[in-house]
């Protein structure tokens, strides 16, 4: 291992994992609005959007994210629809956890006793109430140990995009190893600096859910 060229690439590395950071941050804010949406439809068996959003939940855990990353960044364009390789990226990862966040809300909304809603309609509660004020607290506590683990996945995703030349963690390092030829040592950084990551989301998303536990428990 060459200190040197390790000492040296320490900066690019860290550039490259802000942009990691990013890519996970944005797709996980736009996966929960996805997730979330498409479950409530589901739920209420929303016509013609109940179907839609069973055949988009299917084609997404049907195909691998890979070529929805490609079918987005090379594909559409023949329809007319360009985007550049970030929002190809990040439009790729929020609809790919979208998918798998949506069955985490509906499974979790799904195991609130129903006797609740209905306690808390036969108090004068509109349907709407109810599930803001009863039902949606009690299952963000019991999806929370899926979201994170989806979160966590999702994460690691990010190195997927470099096939579509956005500089992230995994990119930086094929850049770096090309000019060095130093696979092992650069390598070894990138995967220690996926670890730390994830390591650092698990202990935060660990005591989130410690604290709605002890919430719901009041």
């Amino acid at each position: 291992m060459d200190a040197a060229i390790l000492i040296d690439s320490i900066p690019s590395l860290l550039k490259a994992t802000i942009m990691t950071l990013f890519l996970s941050c944005i797709s996980v804010v736009i996966a929960l609005v996805i997730g979330f949406s498409t479950a409530l439809i589901r739920i209420l068996k929303v016509k013609i959007l109940n179907e839609i959003a069973s055949v988009y939940i299917s084609i997404i855990r049907g195909t691998p994210l890979l070529v929805q990353i490609f079918v987005i960044y090379y594909g559409l364009p023949q329809i007319g629809i360009s985007l550049d390789p970030i929002s190809s990226g990040i439009m790729a990862l929020s609809l790919n956890a979208g998918a798998y966040l949506s069955e985490s809300f509906r499974a979790s909304i799904l195991a609130v006793d129903r006797g609740q809603m209905e306690a808390a309609t036969s108090m004068g509660m509109t349907y709407g109430q109810a599930m803001r004020r009863i039902i949606l607290p009690q299952s963000l506590r019991i999806a929370i140990p899926t979201l994170s683990n989806s979160f966590i996945v999702l994460v690691k995703d990010t190195s997927l995009v470099s096939v579509i030349t956005v500089t992230e963690l995994l990119q930086m390092s094929s850049l770096i190893i090309a000019k060095t030829f130093e696979p092992l040592t650069i390598y070894l950084v990138a995967a220690a600096i996926y670890w730390i990551l994830i390591t650092f989301f698990t202990t935060m998303l660990d005591k989130l859910e410690k604290r709605s536990s002890k919430y719901l428990a009041r």
